[in-house]
């Protein structure tokens, strides 16, 4: 079976490729010439995804999947939420959106956040959401070089290890991505 999975981004297409099973042959946007940055013009992060997955299937007759995640913050209104690549500009630079975050944080005890993914699948006509949530805490500065994103200053609740802080077949047992992803896995080995 191929798949398209409508990113752009080379670490989440390497992570999601080693959760999928062998017979499943991974393509990326580049791999099927889609050089487009698809705009991601959601209220939701549910939104987002279908979006993409959406644009897949009506551009390149693909079946494909598309994730959004948005860490959410419960001391900022769940902020940054579905902003959250784009949370200190539209550049998307990771190490400005975890200062912004940090500094946001700053004079507030409550440092609780949840990662949230919502990944749409286009297979066949159907259209079917997965959803993974991982609940933890915002770390006071960074920890780890691993991972991407947030991940230097998201620590899971019962862990003592950021995100950046584990190997990554350690992380997709419990994040929001790995959970999202292995419901997608389930459904697809039906």
């Amino acid at each position: 079976m191929k798949l398209v999975f409508a990113t752009h981004n080379p670490n989440k297409f390497i992570e999601i490729k080693s959760m999928l099973p062998s017979h499943i042959e991974l393509l990326s946007l580049t791999d099927i010439g889609c050089e487009e940055d698809i705009e991601e013009t959601g209220d939701t992060i549910d939104e987002n995804a279908m979006i993409k997955a959406d644009y897949v299937r009506n551009h390149y007759g693909y079946d494909c999947f598309a994730d959004d995640t948005g860490l959410e913050v419960e001391s900022l209104a769940g902020a940054p939420g579905v902003f959250s690549a784009r949370y200190a500009g539209e550049e998307k630079n990771d190490e400005a959106n975890i200062e912004k975050l940090l500094d946001q944080l700053k004079k507030r005890d409550d440092r609780s956040a949840r990662f949230k993914t919502v990944i749409a699948l286009n297979l066949k006509g159907n259209q079917n959401l997965f959803t993974g949530i991982c609940e933890g805490k915002i770390l006071e500065k960074k920890q780890g070089n691993s991972g991407f994103g947030y991940d230097p200053v998201f620590q899971p609740k019962n862990h003592s290890k950021s995100f950046a802080e584990m190997e990554m077949n350690e992380k997709a047992v419990i994040s929001h991505r790995g959970i999202a992803f292995r419901e997608l896995v389930d459904y697809l080995s039906k």
